[in-house]
Formats: C-alpha cells, sequence, structure tokens
C-alpha cells in the first residue's frame, strides 16, 4: 500500500507475477523451471533461455490482454507470439497494454486439459486481492492529498480544513479510505492464513463494492483542490485516470456479483462463514445489528436474486466493513459509518453525512503530517530536488539502432514546494509534485 502510491504502472506486472505461481504449480514440471525465476530477488533484462529470473505476462483469449513473454527455450524470439498494436488507454500508461494475436506460437500446457478454468482460479484470485489493494492505496493518496491542501489553504479568513461544510466532505472522503484498508487488509489476512471460505466470498464481494467506490472518491478529492486539482501537477488527475481501472481488470462489477452468486450457490456454507465473522460485532452498535438483520432477510428471499445482485453483495460488504470498523477501526469513524452507510442517514454524495459525527476527530486522524521538524522536511526537499536536478539521460531505443538522449524534464528541476510535504506521501510523489 505504501509503494504503490507513488506510479501504479509497475503494479500489475507485480502482481501478475507472484499471482502466477498458484496456476504454474498446477503442473510440477513447468513450475519447477519457472517459479524459482517469478520469486528470484534480482532483474534479469536480457531475452535469453537461461535467464535467472523473470517477470509473468497475461494475455486474454480476446483482443484485450497485454503480455511480453516473446522467448522460446532456446532464446529465439517466438515468432508467434505477434503484437498488433499497443492501446492508447485512458491511465495506467506506463504499464503498456497490447493486443496480441498467437499464430504458431510455443507454449506449454498448465493443468490437466479441459480444466483451464479451475487452474487459472487461484491466479485470478491473486490478482483481483491486488484489484482492491490498489484502489485502496489510491483512496488513501487521494485523502492525503485533499487533507493536506485543506490544512494549508485559507478561506474567509480561516483554514479550509475548519471550514464545516468542508470538514464533511474530507471525513467522508477519510472514512470511505479507512473501511477500504480494513477490508484490504482482512482479505489479505485471508490469503496469508489459507482462508479459503473468506476468500472465495470476499474476493469478489470485496472487490465489487471497494472498487466501485475508487472513482467517484477520486473524483470527490479533486474536487477539494478546485482548479489546481484538474491540473496534472497536483497528483489527482493520475489518481482520477487510475481508479476505474481495478472495476474492469479482472472481472468488472456485474461479474463479481454474479461470481458471489456462483459460489454461494455451489457453497452455501460460504455464507455461514461470512455470517459468523459478522456476528463478531454483534451489540457493539444497534444500528449495525439492524443492518445485519436486514442482511439476512435479504438473503433469505433468493428469488429473481441474479436481478437483485448488485444489491446483495453492496450490503455484504458494507455489514463486512462495518463490522471491521466498528471492531478495529476509529471510534467516530464507525459511528459516522454506521450513521451514513449502514443506517442510511446520508445522502448520495460525499459531505452529507448527518449531524453529531465528529469530523474533525476523523479528518485530523487521517490527514498527513509534516516531517517531525521543518528543518528536516526542508532538507528532504533539498535532497529530492538536487536527485532532480542531476537526473541522468537515458539512450532512447530507435529502430535504426541509432543513440538519442533524452534528459529529464523542466518541471523535474524546478524548485521545490515551499510548504511541508505530507510524510503520507512518499519521497518519489513529492519529487513528481
Amino acid at each position: 500500500m505504501t509503494w504503490g502510491q507513488c506510479e501504479a504502472g509497475h503494479g500489475c506486472p507485480v502482481t501478475m507475477t507472484f499471482a502466477a505461481v498458484p496456476a504454474l504449480r498446477a503442473e510440477p514440471g513447468v513450475a519447477d523451471e519457472w517459479v524459482p525465476r517469478l520469486l528470484a530477488r534480482a532483474y534479469d533484462p536480457e531475452l535469453r533461455a537461461d535467464k535467472a529470473s523473470a517477470n509473468c505476462g497475461m494475455a486474454m483469449t480476446e483482443k484485450q490482454g497485454g503480455s511480453d513473454v516473446r522467448a522460446k527455450p532456446d532464446g529465439e524470439r517466438n515468432a508467434g507470439f505477434q503484437i498488433q498494436r499497443l492501446k492508447e488507454k485512458l491511465g495506467n500508461r506506463s504499464n503498456a497494454s497490447s493486443e496480441v494475436e498467437f499464430q504458431g506460437a510455443l507454449a506449454q500446457r498448465v493443468g490437466e486439459p479441459g480444466r483451464g478454468v479451475p487452474t487459472i482460479i487461484g491466479m485470478v484470485g491473486h490478482t483481483r486481492l491486488d484489484c482492491v489493494i490498489g484502489t485502496t492505496t489510491n483512496m488513501r493518496l487521494a485523502v492525503a492529498h485533499a487533507t493536506h491542501h485543506a490544512a494549508h489553504r485559507s478561506v474567509f479568513g480561516k483554514p479550509l480544513i475548519d471550514q464545516p461544510l468542508m470538514q464533511q466532505v474530507l471525513a467522508d472522503l477519510c472514512i470511505e479510505s479507512e473501511a477500504a484498508t480494513l477490508s484490504a487488509l482482512r482479505l489479505a489476512r485471508a490469503y496469508d492464513e489459507g482462508d479459503r471460505a473468506f476468500v472465495r466470498l470476499g474476493t469478489a464481494v470485496l472487490e465489487y463494492w471497494v472498487c466501485k467506490r475508487g472513482p467517484a472518491h477520486a473524483g470527490e478529492a479533486l474536487e477539494v483542490l478546485g482548479g489546481n486539482g484538474y491540473v496534472e501537477e497536483s497528483g489527482l488527475p493520475r489518481i482520477y485516470r487510475e481508479q476505474p481501472l481495478n472495476s474492469v481488470w479482472e472481472g468488472s462489477g456485474n461479474v463479481m456479483c454474479l461470481d458471489v452468486l456462483r459460489g454461494l450457490a455451489k457453497e452455501p456454507a460460504l455464507l455461514g462463514g461470512w455470517f459468523g465473522e459478522l456476528d463478531e460485532a454483534r451489540g457493539t452498535d444497534p444500528r449495525y445489528d439492524a443492518f445485519v438483520a436486514g442482511l439476512r432477510d435479504e438473503l433469505a428471499d433468493l428469488e429473481d436474486v441474479e436481478r437483485r445482485a448488485r444489491r446483495v453483495v453492496e450490503k455484504l460488504a458494507l455489514a463486512m466493513q462495518g463490522s471491521l470498523l466498528v471492531r478495529h477501526g476509529l471510534p467516530a469513524s464507525a459511528d459516522a459509518f454506521c450513521a451514513g452507510r449502514l443506517a442510511g442517514d446520508a445522502g448520495l454524495a460525499f459531505g452529507t453525512l448527518p449531524p453529531g459525527i465528529d469530523a474533525r476527530a476523523i479528518v485530523e486522524h487521517h490527514r498527513p503530517r509534516a516531517g517531525p521538524s521543518s528543518r528536516a522536511a526542508a532538507k528532504t526537499r533539498q535532497v529530492l530536488h538536487l536527485h532532480a536536478s542531476r537526473a541522468p539521460t537515458f539512450p532512447s531505443p530507435t529502430p535504426s539502432g541509432s543513440s538519442s538522449e533524452r534528459t529529464a524534464s523542466p518541471r523535474a528541476t524546478s524548485s521545490p514546494t515551499t510548504r511541508p510535504w505530507p510524510t503520507g506521501c512518499s519521497p518519489t510523489c513529492a519529487a513528481g509534485r
């Protein structure tokens, strides 16, 4: 979650590399050859047969997948792997995606014939986990930008962060980020502990809801900065373009919801395990208890459930987030979540939480702080500026093989900002802004 805040383009190759391991292990011979390379700590950029390390790519059966696995065991180019074009994507541009065709390409079978989906599902689960984590990461970064800006911007004679209406907006953004963070960590724990029941149901439920909330959350955070938030240097436009992606890759919202229904139809006991965890928070808040009771009633009638799939999955997710918040979250956040998300005493937009919540406590808990001292923060900025001004030149590959150079952009060597940078943002992010 920390390194994902600097730039999200590297996340997909890393995810694909570790997520491929469970699928490869379905074919021991292939796993023995490739898993040690995928787990290696040193990066080998050469295209040759005896590579000590490798990354893994994915390609779909239709022209929507991207990959860069083009070498045969003898080190020759896999001529049957043909890249048709690079896609002009909305965002995530540092992670190139291509359309490919396989024309007599060399391939190795993984798993038994006719068992392709069961073999690949372990990989899909891990990539979906990272979709949840990636969206959560960008939510946190958006909150850091929005709350930091509001703390240093004065309007009508006092800081923006002290304006009552802005406090409502910021608190709502913080609550969403906190709920997503707890959800992502709980799901990751299930993978670490081998909790198959939670993994099977929770991955689809939480990817649907957390990733669905990401785009609106990014748009509201951008608006906090006003016109400056619409400018690339603010960092918010990149987040705004990035957030819809995780609701598309590894399964759109409808796919996730239908996957939940399939899982419950095949293994009804999954629902008992879900409610078992929800019951751990029983009695902590009457609004939470009432919401969980309503969820049980919703699931008691399965007639026309496919039409209601989004409604059902949303409630499953909200109930789990409420359970996690009342047990592990900031008390003020849990109170606001139960009032606004579970009891329904809020509007459809961010910033419409009901009266009586402690918005200030929520915002103060989530907003980043400057370093331990202003001198230390200034020293950090000087170091970042020094590195940017000494950026090396890199050879740019050209079809003809001639060498050319590209230097650091003028923006990279501009004077650093004078206001303290939030420690919640990584040095790379700070340098880029």
